[in-house]
């Protein structure tokens, strides 16, 4: 569902229009009262939602509270919002549904009604994580991105990074890339933290104390690790076409290159669970959100996404 004041119900009627005829499909777990003019018919289970989907947005309900004021969010509803994706985890987790595409939340409303933890990623570790930390990934077409850290202040985020937390995220794309993305033997870099990742030490020291270790206990794992490299060249069409991920040692480093190259259609991917996870590369757009000016790109491509992934687990195409 997502923050349903925000733009999640109106690109989720955008994706169904523009997905109905090719799939794969998908049903909402929410509130049909949300969404406006838009054909949609309940379902009670999900094994429902493939045959109705070509004529009409499959809806498992899941009522709200209170009604819903676009860009005006009601903690009310906070409740109903989290248990959206609880229930889409615990299909995915029972095989029912291949994978959970989740809508944006509202932070704040979600935490002032008790919620306790930083976003999605965090909840979805707890729900259906697999020992390790989940990990975040950004991709569109042609580049994925991995940041060691992420939502900390630069300061905080380089004193906090480690050998241990880069060589751990890295063993967990790696084993992404090979299980989700169909990359038998995974190729990562890994960006240097400082300006020339770090011209020899000159421009300090930490790419050589604690990437160029982190570089070397990957490859020793048997993994296609390089680096550390300049950022600053790590992202031309050329250096692309040489590595599948790219691990970036603070957030911005990560998602600036890919919001760049692809703004309206990058998708969040979730690393280390037992189930696909995807979300949109966006807010809740609270300010533009009932006026019919959202871009469901990212949504679209997060669900289709979200598809191939599945596909590549189990071998089994989706309707």
């Amino acid at each position: 569902m997502g923050e349903p004041a925000g733009i999640g119900p109106e690109i989720t009627v955008a994706a169904w229009r523009a997905m109905r005829a090719a799939g794969p499909a998908f049903f909402l777990i929410g509130d049909a009262e949300a969404l406006g003019d838009v054909p949609f018919v309940p379902i009670a289970a999900p094994e429902e939602a493939a045959e109705v989907f070509p004529r009409a947005l499959p809806v498992l309900p899941l009522p709200l509270p209170a009604g819903v004021r676009p860009g005006r969010p009601d903690p009310r509803n906070a409740p109903a919002v989290i248990a959206s994706i609880e229930r889409a985890v615990a299909f995915a987790a029972g095989g029912r549904a291949a994978g959970v595409v989740t809508n944006p939340i509202q932070k704040a409303v979600l935490t002032a009604a008790g919620f306790r933890h930083p976003g999605h990623t965090e909840f979805l570790g707890e729900l259906a994580g697999m020992g390790r930390a989940p990990v975040m990934m950004l991709a569109c077409p042609g580049l994925r991105v991995v940041p060691v850290t992420v939502h900390l202040p630069l300061a905080r985020a380089v004193a906090e990074l480690t050998t241990a937390a880069i060589v751990e995220r890295g063993l967990v794309v790696a084993e992404a890339l090979r299980r989700d993305f169909g990359r038998a033997s995974p190729r990562l870099v890994l960006a240097g933290l400082n300006p020339h990742a770090g011209e020899d030490g000159t421009m300090g020291r930490e790419d050589i104390e604690i990437v160029a270790p982190a570089v070397a206990a990957l490859a020793a794992s048997g993994i296609a690790a390089r680096g550390p490299l300049p950022a600053d060249t790590l992202f031309t069409p050329r250096a692309r076409a040489g590595y599948d991920c790219a691990l970036c040692m603070y957030h911005d480093q990560a998602l600036i290159p890919v919001k760049t190259l692809d703004m309206d259609g990058g998708v969040n991917v979730t690393l280390g669970l037992s189930i696909v996870r995807t979300s949109p590369d966006h807010g809740t757009a609270l300010d533009i959100a009932g006026r019919g000016l959202a871009d469901p790109g990212s949504l679209i491509a997060a669900l289709r996404m979200a598809g191939e992934m599945a596909r590549a687990r189990t071998g089994v195409g989706l309707r």
